[in-house]
């Protein structure tokens, strides 16, 4: 996926962007960054990335993708702490997905207001 454009719309190519932290080459520096590189993730498919990225306190046993959606857009609202300095931040999101051909499903959209926890130098999604 080296010249593919990365799904997060960093404008980045895919493998120097959120490619490094699937293949757990590197952790993500910010809350929004982890973000970023969990919309790609299911974008990608990487289920054992979202699970690896997911707080313990919080993270289902296991996580079964909806491979009828395709998720293309993601569009961050707002931020409050989680950068470099902070242990714990929050990234406004609004996450857009179409159906696949053939799927049974309407297109639609994830508002959420996440938040997120830096433990043992990496950054988790909590709830």
């Amino acid at each position: 996926m080296e010249h593919v454009r990365c799904p997060c719309l960093s404008g980045e190519p895919y493998d120097g962007c959120c490619g490094p932290y699937h293949r757990g080459e590197a952790s993500a520096p910010t809350a929004e960054r982890l973000m970023r590189s969990r919309f790609s993730a299911f974008a990608v498919g990487d289920a054992e990335y979202l699970l690896a990225t997911w707080h313990p306190s919080t993270r289902p046993a296991s996580l079964d993708l909806d491979e009828r959606l395709r998720w293309y857009r993601l569009d961050i609202h707002a931020t409050q702490a989680g950068g470099l300095a902070d242990d714990t931040g929050v990234v406004e999101f609004t996450a857009y997905y179409k159906p696949r051909p053939g799927a049974d499903v309407a297109a639609g959209e994830q508002h959420e207001v996440s938040e997120f926890e830096r433990a043992g130098g990496r950054w988790y999604f909590v709830e």
